[in-house]
């Protein structure tokens, strides 16, 4: 929401039944950067955007196998969903190839 960067795609999504959005991937993998968070007695790895900055959620590794085996659980009030018919008057048209 914060940079207008296009994260993830609702082709990646699915419901691990964590309460949380969660993707098997981001859109490219220059979208986000990584860092290890050891914060509340936890290892895990926090997922933030690279261009700003902003927190998203954290990334796991119980996600579809099929899928590569991640879990990107974010947090839904750092994303904007865009409906596939916005799209181009929103100026996401480049990254309808994502999506279908």
């Amino acid at each position: 929401i914060v940079s207008k960067k296009p994260l993830f795609s609702s082709s990646d999504k699915y419901d691990a039944g964590c309460g949380w959005p969660s993707f098997t991937k981001p859109i490219t993998t220059d979208a986000t950067s990584y860092n290890r968070d050891l914060s509340y007695g936890m290892d895990r790895i926090e997922v933030t955007s690279r261009q700003s900055g902003s927190h998203l959620g954290h990334v796991f590794d119980d996600g579809p196998s099929d899928k590569g085996g991640l879990r990107y659980c974010i947090n839904g009030a750092s994303l904007e969903f865009i409906p596939y018919d916005e799209m181009d008057k929103r100026g996401y048209a480049e990254y309808k190839v994502y999506v279908k």
